[in-house]
Parts: C-alpha cells; structure tokens; sequence
C-alpha cells in the first residue's frame, strides 16, 4: 500500500535578548554555569515575575513576518511537569491566548518536492507563543553524576508551531531553511543549533494515499541539526510504513532520534495538553497588545527572503535558482548588494559567491557571516578579470588568498606581481621565442597536428611565468604558424 506522511515541525527559537524573560538576570550564552540566576528565574517563594518588554516586540516582529494574527489579548499560563532543569517545578508558557495565531511560510519547491523556480507551497502556522527556557542538564564530567545549569532557565523562547502540512522530509527541511532564513534577517536570534538558540521536534503520521483521517502521531525530539531532522523523518516514514503493513496499530508516543545508530527509539508516551495541567499564571495580568505597538514594528520590518529573491530576478535579471542562493543568507545578500554599488556586474558576482565563497565556507564549516570579505573587495575582483588584468585561473588564487589574509585584490595583484601580460610587443617577443625553440611543433602543426598549438601554447605560458593572456598569446601563436604555412 501507498503511504501519505503527514509532518508538523515545533521549532523553538531562543531570542537574543540582553537580560530574561521574567527577571534581570544576563541571557548570555556561555557564562560559567549557575552564574546567571537569581530568586526570580530559580523560582524561589515570594517573587514575581516581570515582562521583559524587548521580548514581546521581537515577537510581535516575527509573528508579522510570517503574516500571523496578533492576539488583542494575550495571557500567561503555567505547564506543569517535573524535571531537575525545571527549578519551579512548572513552565511560564501560553496554552488558549498566545501572542499569534494563523500564520503562513511559503516555500519554493521544485517540481518533485526540491529547488527553487518550481511551486510555491504555502505551510501554516497554528500559533506563536513566548515561554521560558528551562535549564540544561550536563553529563559531560563524570558519567555516574548528572549536573545542572540553571543559566539558561528564563531565557526568552518563541514557540512557532506549523500545521500538519509537511508531507515529506525534503519539505520539512526546506521549512526549517527557509524560517531560519527569516529568522535572521529579523535579527532577533542567533539560530545556533549549537548554542541551542534553534531547537526543534517534529511530529509524523502516516495514513493511506487519499485517505483524509489523520493516522497516530509520532513525536520526535533529541534533533540537532536540519539534516537530523530529515533523516529521522526518512526512518520514522519507514518503520511505521512497515508497522502498518504488518496489520499493527502505530501508538501514539515520543520517540528519541539516535543520531549514531540513525534510527528513533520510544522514549515515552505521548503527552496531551491536560497531562500538563494548564492554568492561567497567577503572578502575570492578561497583556493587551498596543495596536500602536504593532504598527511600529510592522513599519520596521526588513526586506524578508522571499521579497529580496523577487528584487533580484526582476532588477537584475537573476534565475529563480540564483535568487534563491543570494537570499538565502543575509550576508549573500548584503555582500552581493555591496558588490554592486562598487562597480560590479550582478551575474559575475553572484557566481563566486555562489562558487568559489559557497566551496570555501563548506570546507572550513563556516556561515557565511564567519568570513570577512569587503563587498569592494570581490568587485575588484571581478573588475580584475573583466580588464584582462588577471586571468580565471589567476583569479581562483586571489580568491582564496583574498579570503585567508583578508586583503584587498588590487593590493595581492600589485604585491605578487600576478597582473596579467597582455602588453601586445612583449607578447609578440614570447610567441617569437616559443617558435624558435620548438620546430619540431611548428613543423607538426604545418602537417595537420593541431594539438602542437597546445604545447606551444603551454610553452608560451611557461616562458611567461603564467602571466600572459592566454586569448592573446594562442591568437598571436596561431596568426605566427599560419603565416609560416602559407
């Protein structure tokens, strides 16, 4: 039988905030542990919490770049369960009024499901809420003790719940890219799967093609990267593919994504919303949201992805494919951008950026915000090339010395003396030279063997320590032989 998946993402961004949700206390990542905390984030008797006011702005923001309905009212709940990170014994989330509700993301999807310039698919968002982060338990340092740093519990935490309209792990990851891509260009989260400033779990079902009843959700957690994602959704497709086939009930649970044995493993069953038992945060009035407030940050918002990949193929006559690369990561962009106010043309630039800067960041494991290359620099580059005063080749190593020392093309030409020959006399003197020292090529040319050309050729390179124009020089070689011929 043919299976339909049915996939839901819950991604939780924490938010760069300088200081807390509820309290004070630094939300630096990084600090020595437990020494971020204070009575109001450990939860001790007697405190109360306060809104951080930065926190709820970013919020609204993001909730308005995804086109999400902002609530008029929205209030704090308390979710109950106990786990040694949670020092309250209780989470400060949102059940029944969170801060936005309907939203959409819509994605660029290929003909089979992949790529820009194919379909638009359009997934929505069932809710925004802002939480608390809980803290993080540590094992690292002795096997036998579990530790645990409260640091993180209070950081501020935005909760962006998809609707089930995934339905296929290559989706579900050009989801995750392209949120993450929103993301950042808000500027309100560092996204690092790393640090734990992007976390996500994904839920699964399988039902038959055409089948519209939803089949027993499957969640999985424990997901540390995107491609983590994709493939544990490729594997949960096929073990519950394989349970239902055998004549089995799927049962609704949390499983674990073991990243080694890449396989998920039942963690626990399922939890339902009354498991948590919610109730209104006594400490924390219902907030109206300022109709005002909104307003600003919608006048403030950036250029978002999808926009910017639109400018590009309509001002500078760039491929869906092209746009989507440059607009993927605000620094392409900024970069491309910046390259072209220096005097560059839009489809050289996009090229090495695309290439050579794309190869370079992939090697070393780098984002792309983790190089420092002056947008001036890669137009004097392709400058460079463009006046004939390096070749492609050339190029390639300039780039890469450009990228390694931080400098400047112009000065790395100067300095290494690597400027192109294409001074027509002393060209003429290096194609004159090659042919006296190799008669034997000049005289196989005048049999038919068109190959001596490229010897001569690469002799011609030699003698000029790779520096001459090689259009001029095989023109020049070529005119020299056919006059000899004749």
């Amino acid at each position: 039988m043919t299976y339909e998946s049915v996939i839901g993402l819950e991604v939780h961004l924490q938010l760069c905030t300088v200081t807390k949700l509820f309290c004070g206390c630094p939300a630096k990542f990084g600090a020595a542990p437990n020494s971020q905390t204070c009575p109001v984030c450990l939860g001790l008797p007697g405190v109360l919490p306060v809104l951080n006011e930065r926190a709820l702005e970013w919020g609204v923001r993001v909730a308005l770049a995804f086109d999400g309905e902002i609530a008029q009212v929205m209030k704090f709940d308390r979710k109950q369960y106990f786990y040694p990170d949670l020092p309250k014994n209780y989470q400060i989330s949102q059940y029944d009024q969170p801060l936005a509700q309907r939203g959409h993301l819509d994605l660029e999807l290929g003909p089979a499901g992949g790529g820009a310039g194919g379909r638009t698919k359009r997934v929505g968002i069932r809710r925004i809420h802002l939480e608390e982060d809980a803290g993080k338990l540590l094992h690292e340092a002795n096997p036998t003790q579990t530790c645990v740093d409260f640091n993180r519990t209070g950081v501020p935490l935005l909760e962006i719940v998809s609707e089930p309209d995934l339905r296929s792990p290559d989706e579900a990851y050009q989801y995750l890219v392209e949120l993450k891509a929103v993301i950042e260009y808000l500027d309100v989260s560092t996204c690092n799967m790393e640090e734990g400033s992007l976390r996500c779990d994904t839920n699964i079902s399988l039902r038959p093609a055409g089948e519209p009843a939803l089949g027993s959700k499957v969640e999985i957690k424990n997901l540390n990267s995107f491609r983590a994602v994709k493939l544990a959704l490729e594997f949960e497709a096929r073990r519950q593919a394989a349970v239902l086939e055998r004549g089995e009930r799927v049962p609704q649970e949390t499983r674990l994504w073991d990243a080694k044995g890449l396989k998920t493993e039942s963690m626990r069953s399922k939890e339902e919303a009354a498991d948590y038992r919610y109730f209104p945060e006594p400490d924390l009035v219902p907030f109206v949201i300022d109709r005002q407030l909104i307003a600003r940050v919608r006048e403030a918002l950036p250029e978002l992805p999808a926009q910017r990949r639109r400018r590009y193929q309509e001002a500078h006559r760039l491929s869906a494919y092209d746009a989507q690369v440059l607009s993927q990561h605000r620094a392409f962009g900024e970069l491309f951008e910046g390259a072209l106010r220096a005097g560059a043309a839009p489809k050289p630039v996009a090229n090495w950026i695309m290439g050579d800067l794309s190869a370079y960041l992939n090697a070393h494991d780098l984002e792309p915000d983790a190089v420092k290359l002056r947008p001036e620099w890669l137009a004097h580059l392709v400058q460079l090339i463009e006046a004939g005063t390096i070749s492609g080749k050339m190029a390639k190593e300039v780039f890469a010395a450009m990228l390694e020392r931080g400098v400047d093309p112009l000065h790395l030409v100067e300095e290494e003396g690597l400027a192109q020959i294409v001074d027509a006399e002393a060209l003429e003197r290096i194609a004159e030279a090659v042919l006296e020292a190799n008669p034997k090529s000049v005289a196989d040319y005048r049999k038919g063997k068109a190959n001596a050309l490229t010897y001569l050729m690469g002799q011609a390179m030699k003698r000029s320590q790779g520096k001459a124009n090689p259009q001029q020089i095989a023109e020049l070689l070529k005119r020299r032989l056919e006059q000899v011929t004749s």
